[in-house]
């Protein structure tokens, strides 16, 4: 499949970001009607947001903040310049969180990823992510539909049913966990129902191994796997070059340290952060609590936004040392009192049945105290003791990791 959805996905990186970032300051001003971005961007010129070093310098909104705020100020935590009944759909998410829908065809930006998947008119597509209070089932209906597929709601569960549907409709393609794609077609064999009509998936929400995705292949289904989120919708999604998940358009992504908005360098692994597009539903930089890494080049499938290596673990690395919970930011705020320091990371062990603390650090100079003077820093963020290793650039893994929790299970 060397075809794309449109003429956006093959356009010049540059005059990607010319687009993305002309239109930002429209939405940077929608977003400070809403009272809550008024008062965290309050001070800024939305005029003078034009690029990506100006973006960093906004604050981070975290996901995990959500349900807090959002109790704070029913429905959105005032984030949402538009009423609820505004919206086409309204949600709920674990959390909870709550999300609203808009209008347009294809509201989460899932045609696209379905389209690299395979998926063409009149195809028919078995969807069996939820549909009772949560996103997810409406996220691809809304993109399939936009694509000129015919869906079937199935939702997830009720395997008998699900059997019979497959048997009457014949569906071509499925959306939903690879997890649930595997008892299904399990059922499938051991009831003798033919399902071989299904020659295409899209999965999301779990892990899909290699293991599995072979299991998948063996079967006759050519599977892609779609990273999304409750809030934003399709992030990125999986191409015929099986390398890395190309990112959707209309979003701007960065990758930031843990605990932090700072970008970090191409190749190394941070947390996900997203700004929306949609003046109605802005989302101005929406830490979503995933750790990814930016891949070097374009995809050989012929589009040319930035690569993802895909989901590699959660940036909320907070730990309980001690009866103290430290966090990421804690970290990232004695990396700020110490210039020296360009990475850090701190290793919580057990030893005589106490929990330790070893702050890793890498660094670029070494002055004379710096190991006591971090020390000390790491007492007064933490109000907790521990040690300090200095390590030379280059040795801490790049693996996103700010809290390693080393402790033995159990």
């Amino acid at each position: 499949m060397t075809e794309h959805h449109d003429a956006l996905e093959t356009r010049a990186p540059e005059a990607r970001e010319a687009d993305l970032f002309a239109r930002l300051p429209a939405v940077l001003a929608a977003a400070m009607q809403a009272p809550a971005y008024a008062r965290r961007l309050a001070g800024i010129d939305p005029a003078a947001i034009t690029d990506r070093n100006a973006l960093s310098t906004l604050p981070v909104l975290r996901k995990a903040e959500l349900p807090a705020l959002q109790k704070e100020a029913w429905p959105f935590g005032g984030f949402v310049p538009t009423a609820p009944g505004g919206f086409g759909r309204l949600f709920t998410s674990p959390g909870p969180i709550f999300e609203p829908e808009g209008t347009g065809a294809d509201p989460w930006g899932a045609a696209r990823g379905l389209f690299a998947a395979g998926f063409r008119p009149g195809d028919i597509v078995l969807n069996t992510f939820g549909y009772h209070l949560t996103p997810g089932g409406f996220i691809m209906d809304s993109g399939a539909r936009a694509l000129g597929c015919a869906v079937i709601p199935a939702g997830p569960g009720n395997t008998e049913q699900q059997m019979e549907v497959i048997a009457a409709y014949r569906p071509t393609a499925y959306a939903g966990t690879p997890d649930f794609l595997k008892i299904l077609v399990e059922a499938a064999e051991s009831r003798g129902v033919d399902i071989s009509s299904i020659k295409r998936a899209v999965v999301s929400g779990a892990a899909f191994p290699p293991s599995l995705q072979a299991w998948v292949r063996e079967r006759g289904i050519d599977a892609y796997q779609l990273y999304a989120t409750a809030d934003v919708g399709i992030i990125a999604y999986e191409t015929s070059a099986r390398e890395g998940m190309v990112l959707n358009e209309n979003l701007i992504v960065e990758i930031v340290r843990p605990g932090t908005g700072n970008p970090v360098a191409e190749g190394e692994v941070g947390e996900i952060v997203v700004t929306n597009l949609d003046p109605h539903h802005p989302q101005i930089r929406l830490a979503v609590g995933d750790l990814t890494a930016l891949m070097p080049g374009a995809s050989a499938c012929g589009r040319t936004n930035a690569r993802i290596r895909g989901w590699m673990g959660r940036a909320d690395q907070t730990a309980k040392i001690k009866g103290m919970f430290v966090r990421p930011e804690q970290i990232a705020e004695i990396a700020r009192r110490h210039s020296e320091v360009h990475k850090l990371r701190l290793v919580v062990g057990r030893a005589n049945e106490a929990d330790t603390m070893t702050l890793k650090a890498e660094i670029y100079a070494q002055p004379a105290g710096l190991i006591d003077a971090m020390s000390s820093t790491l007492q007064q963020v933490t109000k907790l003791r521990g040690s300090v290793e200095i390590l030379p650039l280059g040795s801490l893994p790049n693996d996103g990791k700010v809290i390693a929790d080393e402790r033995p299970v159990g």
